[in-house]
């Protein structure tokens, strides 16, 4: 195998971290690969479609959503800089049931996928959408089928060529972009009617759960996407390993030179964590303020083929009709990051766990490129066809998200167990980091119970035995 594979860690793979700011700062980049996924599903429609339901009350429990899981997915990183391992390797080492050798948690993982299928499928939609207002004769059949179909296989040229990490950088540039036009948005919406008071975003800060079913439905949906998913958690090992921190931290040795590098790579990786959370944290906040102020005021809720045009009027509300071509320019690029971002972590997550059944070497390079090539292709081919059979990318991305919340209990198993059974003695952290962690892992269960009780449990039990 040759040296340059990150994958495989040896001694000529070895580098010291960086010691200075600067320095620090050129290895970051996973996290912000994490938030190119993260703001296009979970920023810009979700988040906007619980602010245009529920008006500022919920600001507080997607803020929270954005926070909690920041710990887990650090605790997935320090496993995969110390060991190497791929999610997927890590999961088949966890204790339980196996079937045909392999894990429980990635059986499990491969059936709540059938679901989450629905969430890409809706951004793909919500790119098609977005083009169409553009040009309008795209919703007209057969070009709605073409479109569709042809934005997916773009994502899939690209992934397959090897372009995903450039067109990744200048979607990253364009995603800075709107920012700052979300931001000009948002400032400017002071200037009007329709600007939020003092008092309305402190209500939006004090804990408060509304008692309407629906509005407890979408918020849990959304905070299986605001913010990092259990999709973006496990993928983000995939990309700390491809930026090179494992094989850098190189084989685990009893030597204090392998302490100082893992700790000195964990310490890279914790301000890559940290800088990628600021920045969606700060979308989630400007996206939902948007959508309470604009949208639930006038009654618009953004859904079905009219989600683009609906979702433009944050911006003509407050920057004037001009803004609405700009606003869905970047929100073709936002939403097709997300498509990218997305098929780059699921043909190597998809791959890797097809690796662990046995059908393929995921560790042997040729056949893990194969593999993840194949990938590449397919699963856009199954995104654009449920969007073209459902046809509604708000209601798909919110059910892909409750299949989310569901894997991140799988998530949380897996993250404790790394820390308590897994992790070296010489890397345990702090009592406060371990507080946070759990506080972490407690919220994330108590959100993943209730979704499975009353979301998959109560309607099942009606179903087999109603009520007399």
């Amino acid at each position: 195998m040759p040296h340059n594979d990150p994958y495989l860690l040896t001694p000529e793979s070895i580098k010291e971290p960086p010691t200075s700011i600067w320095g620090s700062l050129q290895y970051l980049g996973p996290g912000f690969i994490l938030s190119a996924s993260i703001v296009g599903s979970g920023e810009l429609i979700a988040t906007t479609l619980v602010g245009a339901k529920a008006g500022f009350v919920l600001m507080w429990f997607l803020i929270f959503s954005c926070l909690v899981k920041v710990a887990v997915q650090i605790e997935f990183g320090k496993h995969a800089i110390s060991s190497g391992e791929t999610t997927m390797k890590s999961f088949n080492s966890l204790p339980g049931p196996r079937l045909h050798n392999t894990n429980w948690s990635i059986w499990t993982w491969l059936l709540l996928m059938l679901v989450k299928m629905l969430q890409v499928g809706g951004i793909v939609g919500g790119v098609m959408l977005a083009t169409a207002e553009l040009v309008p004769w795209l919703t007209q059949s057969p070009y709605r089928e073409l479109a569709t179909y042809a934005i997916a296989f773009s994502a899939s040229l690209l992934v397959y060529r090897g372009y995903y990490l450039l067109i990744e950088r200048a979607s990253l540039i364009m995603i800075g972009a709107f920012t700052l036009f979300t931001l000009a948005s948002l400032i400017a919406l002071q200037g009007t009617d329709l600007a939020i008071t003092s008092s309305e975003l402190l209500s939006g800060l004090v804990p408060n759960i509304p008692t309407e079913a629906i509005l407890l439905f979408t918020a849990i949906g959304a905070f299986g996407i605001t913010g990092v998913g259990g999709d973006e958690i496990m993928a983000y090992n995939y990309w700390l390993i491809e930026k090179g921190y494992a094989a850098y931290t190189g084989p685990k040795e009893n030597s204090i030179a392998w302490e100082r590098r893992a700790r000195g790579w964990i310490r890279i990786m914790y301000w890559d964590a940290t800088l990628a959370m600021v920045a969606y944290t700060s979308m989630t906040v400007m996206f939902y303020l948007l959508g309470a102020a604009i949208l639930h005021r006038k009654g618009l809720i953004p859904s079905g083929a009219d989600l683009i045009h609906t979702l433009g009027n944050m911006y003509t509300e407050s920057l004037g009709p001009w803004a609405r071509s700009l606003f869905v320019l970047g929100a073709v690029v936002v939403l097709y990051s997300t498509v990218l971002a997305a098929l780059a972590a699921w043909s190597r997550m998809f791959s890797d766990a097809f690796g662990r059944i046995g059908l393929l070497n995921f560790d042997d390079p040729r056949e893990r490129g194969r593999a993840i090539s194949i990938a590449s292709w397919l699963i856009p081919f199954i995104w654009a066809s449920l969007f073209l059979w459902l046809g509604d990318p708000a209601l798909m991305i919110i059910l892909g998200g409750l299949a989310t919340v569901v894997i991140l209990l799988i998530v949380v198993f897996a993250a404790l167990y790394f820390r308590y059974y897994r992790l070296d003695r010489r890397l345990w952290p702090t009592r406060i980091y371990d507080l946070t962690l759990w506080i972490s892992s407690v919220a994330i269960c108590l959100v993943a119970v209730y979704v499975v009780y009353d979301k998959i449990y109560l309607p099942s039990r009606d179903l087999w035995f109603p009520a007399r």
